[in-house]
């Protein structure tokens, strides 16, 4: 059986099967059978119709116009989306290193150490990112680059034991595990609208529009708490969320998070803080 396994490139198991397959069915039939026992005809089964019981059912014709409005829709809510008082926002989880990473070294460069308990369990930080559209003057100067800014999801906490690499009560910066919807919003209210303040151009008062897309963990338009503190300040901010069904036109989906990330794993950090350096440095050193 071994033999014949190899020949035919089979697993001597499945030899075996079907030997003893054959002797079964010479016992009962005097003939060695060995035809596969999967049903030879699956699936829907063909139905016989009457057309004449057909033809006597009183159809409706009309146009389904409804999906055509919806990509009406979606179209004008995509060029509306290209206006500048728009800011698009999302979260992405930037990785200490890859599983497999190579690095080109010079002799006097010492080689980079990265430990983890397994490649499953690589040291990751959940950041959420927000930009509008950068503006230029007539003359193509850059009067804004469009970065509103990029905030970390992580928390400084006392470390409880004293280790080789700290002692006990040494502050140490670590990622949030779960970002909830609590989360996300106080992420907004705390940071993303007041750097929005702070750095959006004086010289408009158009309605800002902070655009997500539909994950559970982000926070509804109508949200009081966040209604409370983005009309503050002579502000007029809303939220609005990606149209379902509707293709992703968020920019830091598209090219922006990906580039940010080549930028990252050109350096080779070792901790949490050193990864949140790596990642906003990335972020602002991208050309608007």
């Amino acid at each position: 059986m071994s033999h014949i396994a190899t020949r035919v490139s089979a697993s001597p198991k499945t030899i075996r099967r079907i030997w003893q397959q054959g002797k079964a069915s010479q016992l009962e039939n005097f003939v060695a059978d060995v035809n596969c026992k999967f049903p030879k005809r699956v699936g829907r089964k063909r139905i016989q119709i009457d057309f004449n019981e057909v033809s006597k059912i009183p159809f409706r014709r009309r146009t389904n116009i409804r999906s055509m409005v919806a990509a009406m829709n979606v179209a004008k809510s995509t060029l509306h989306r290209l206006c500048f008082n728009y800011v698009r926002i999302d979260e992405k989880q930037f990785y200490m290193s890859k599983e497999l990473e190579k690095y080109y070294l010079l002799p006097q460069e010492h080689e980079p150490l990265h430990t983890c308990k397994s490649k499953r369990f690589i040291t990751k930080v959940k950041v959420l990112a927000a930009v509008a559209r950068p503006r230029f003057d007539s003359s193509r100067n850059q009067e804004f680059d469009g970065k509103i800014g990029i905030f970390p999801f992580i928390f400084k906490e006392p470390t409880k034991h004293t280790s080789k690499n700290h002692v006990a009560g040494t502050v140490e910066t670590k990622p949030v595990s779960s970002v909830t919807k609590d989360v996300i919003r106080s992420c907004i209210i705390e940071k993303v609208l007041p750097t929005i303040r702070a750095k959006w151009p004086h010289d408009t008062k158009d309605v800002i529009f902070i655009q997500q897309d539909n994950a559970k963990p982000h926070i509804d338009p109508n949200d009081p708490e966040f209604l409370e503190v983005a009309s503050s300040d002579g502000f007029n901010i809303n939220l609005s969320c990606q149209l379902p069904n509707s293709p992703d036109m968020n920019v830091l989906d598209l090219v922006f998070f990906r580039a940010i990330q080549s930028l990252q794993h050109q350096k080779a950090p070792s901790t949490v803080d050193d990864l949140v350096n790596v990642i906003e440095k990335a972020f602002h050193d991208l050309p608007s």
